[in-house]
């Protein structure tokens, strides 16, 4: 005996509704006051306490816990390089030694040579401000 065929069923073809995104509201941007002197770090601390309310002692432990992260970033065998996204980038270049050299032109003043001292290999540590950094600088 054989089984009785199945009728083939047309597959519904609707249209599916788009999901509806979740409207952010509009943030009004903070106005930041230009700062007339350079904050210590206890003003910076206890200034970074009030924005956020956190306490001044948690403040410190993170500053103190970037620094840690920012250390094993730029040490030797670590990556050699660091981010605060936006901010800047905390990079170590690696400068090989020089050799001394004799009777090479003075820069400042011309016509007179000078002697060049030779220097070690060493690793130089730059800081480079990134795009919002910029930015802020520039408005």
């Amino acid at each position: 005996m054989v089984p009785p065929k199945k009728k083939a069923t047309k597959k519904k073809t609707g249209k599916k509704k788009a999901a509806k995104r979740a409207v952010k509201k509009a943030v009004p941007e903070k106005k930041i006051k230009a700062i007339s002197s350079a904050y210590t770090k206890t003003q910076l601390y206890a200034h970074i306490s009030e924005e956020t309310g956190l306490a001044r002692k948690d403040v410190a432990k993170v500053f103190d816990s970037l620094g840690d992260v920012i250390n094993g970033h730029i040490k030797s065998r670590g990556a050699g390089e660091f981010k605060i996204p936006g901010l800047l980038k905390i990079k170590v270049n690696k400068k090989p030694a020089t050799k001394a050299r004799k009777g090479v032109p003075n820069p400042f003043r011309p016509g007179e040579l000078m002697d060049v001292a030779a220097k070690p290999a060493r690793k130089v540590v730059k800081v480079l401000p990134l795009k919002a950094l910029k930015d802020m600088a520039a408005s």
